[in-house]
């Protein structure tokens, strides 16, 4: 191995420790807590180290977003990969995206809540986003409807996912009904 290709790896590594402990600090405290400061302090570079890899906090809840768009999308994929009716796949699909969001609620504060500068629905939307929504439509074109465009639809039906995982996490909802909020959402939005 040469130096340049051991320097790489080195940095991706410090890359990969930089974001995992964000998240990790995230998913304790909050978004709040993570500081460039703490972070240097955790991970035990300096500051300047840090800023080598990511300009401040904004970017590193992106990169934060993006590792968790990857872990989303494969999480709808393999629940929906199981299922054998429609019905069934869009009620998997529903079940992994909500227990994505309460089970990761920091990432996926960082994925749809916080501003990590990344693009969504534009032509520079970075990969992982794109994977993600195509794991949402991949499930959903498949129950559109006639005349519906599969698109449309995935975004109406994202959208109410995410209201279902932002109101129940606020305390909004009583999750006594979740159950019942998702086949309510897949037997009336969802033509199966």
């Amino acid at each position: 191995m040469s130096v340049q290709e051991r320097k790489e790896r080195e940095r991706a590594a410090r890359e990969h420790l930089i974001v995992a402990t964000a998240r990790e600090l995230a998913e304790r405290q909050g978004w709040d807590a993570v500081t460039t400061r703490r972070l240097a302090e955790r991970i035990e570079y300096s500051q300047p180290v840090l800023y080598s890899h990511f300009r401040g906090k904004r970017e590193i809840i992106g990169a934060v977003a993006l590792q968790g768009a990857t872990e989303m999308a494969a999480a709808l994929r393999a629940a929906t990969a199981a299922a054998d009716s429609p019905h069934a796949r869009v009620t998997a699909l529903a079940r992994a995206y909500l227990d994505y969001a309460e089970h990761h609620p920091a990432v996926y504060d960082a994925m749809f809540q916080l501003d990590g500068g990344l693009a969504f629905a534009h032509q520079d939307t970075p990969a992982p986003l794109k994977d993600a929504f195509a794991a949402l439509l991949e499930t959903l074109a498949a129950v559109a409807g006639p005349g519906v465009h599969p698109g449309l639809f995935t975004e109406t039906f994202w959208a109410a996912l995410h209201g279902l995982a932002t109101l129940t996490r606020a305390g909004r909802l009583p999750p006594a009904e979740a159950e019942q909020r998702v086949e309510l959402l897949v037997r009336r939005l969802a033509i199966t």
